[in-house]
């Protein structure tokens, strides 16, 4: 099995990409009708549809697809899904719509960004335009029987990053707006690739602090409690993150020196950073791009 009751009416799917365990998330939530967070990409949507089988959703059940935003290990298994899920409608962000209903450019950057790792989550599929729900801040989305979930725009990893507070259970489906948690060392590790905006970011966690949530849905992987502390003691490591970057393009020094900077000088992720480095996955999108993310803020000349 490989889905979890995580809460009242809400399931957590582990997708499985590319055969890794705890890596992408997708979130189920039952009232009168369903409503999935999160389709991951297109490699997992045989796991995904099997997940919701062995939650016993019917597919005519699905109304709402929930996605936080368009990159494709959140959101590139979504035109493949829709094949088996006949009233399902997408609500997304209005700066990602285009590239669902053609993502070809979306395609093409991924490659560029994330080379081998891209094969491994699989080209994305056209999403018809009639199936797109435009969202936009403070929308409601009902399920019944209690569950709902309403529209955060949370920018700063993405100019299209959407979060969602879900009412049932005072959880925030984050997106990538509160980091990549990893469960087995009960850790946040900093998504922030190019083009990231940590000031922008600061404010979008801020946001979310202030929904005063209980718990904490990562897509990059699973629930934690705690929200309020988790979400706060992120914006102090963006802020450090921040610091030695721009400390060392000062002193022009080169990324990969500014990478291990950050790596040894952030003490939440010291200890497990030889780990990452061992996944593929985490090695390119967490060790590489999220630390380029900053590097290349920094470089970039304040107007």
């Amino acid at each position: 099995m490989h889905t979890k009751e995580i809460g009242k009416n809400l399931f957590i799917v582990d997708l499985e990409a590319g055969g890794f365990k705890n890596l992408i998330a997708s979130y189920v939530l039952k009232g009168n009708r369903t409503i999935i967070v999160e389709t991951g990409p297109t490699s997992s949507i045989s796991n995904l549809l099997s997940g919701l089988k062995e939650l016993n959703v019917n597919p005519e059940d699905v109304v709402y697809i929930a996605l936080t935003h368009v990159h494709v290990d959140h959101c590139g298994g979504t035109g493949t899904l829709l094949k088996s899920l006949p009233n399902a409608k997408v609500i997304v962000h209005p700066k990602g719509a285009p590239h669902l209903k053609d993502p070809a450019k979306l395609w093409a950057a991924t490659k560029e960004v994330l080379g081998n790792v891209a094969e491994m989550f699989g080209e994305p599929e056209p999403v018809p335009e009639d199936k797109l729900i435009i969202a936009h801040e403070g929308m409601t989305f009902d399920a019944g029987n209690g569950v709902k979930l309403k529209t955060v725009e949370a920018p700063g990893h993405a100019a299209h990053n959407l979060s969602y507070y879900e009412y049932l259970n005072e959880a925030v489906f984050s997106g990538d707006a509160a980091g990549a948690y990893l469960s087995e060392y009960n850790t946040v590790f900093p998504t922030t690739p190019p083009p990231f905006r940590p000031d922008i970011a600061l404010i979008s966690l801020n946001k979310l602090i202030s929904l005063d949530p209980k718990i904490l849905c990562y897509s990059h992987f699973g629930s934690a409690s705690d929200a309020v502390r988790r979400l706060r003691d992120y914006a102090v490591q963006i802020k450090l993150w921040l610091k030695i970057a721009e400390e060392g393009v000062k002193k022009g020094e080169s990324t990969e020196t500014i990478r291990e900077a950050i790596l040894s000088g952030d003490k939440r992720v010291r200890e497990i950073a030889s780990a990452l480095k061992e996944n593929p996955v985490h090695r390119k999108t967490l060790i590489e791009n999220s630390v380029q993310g900053f590097v290349d803020f920094a470089r970039k000349p304040k107007i």
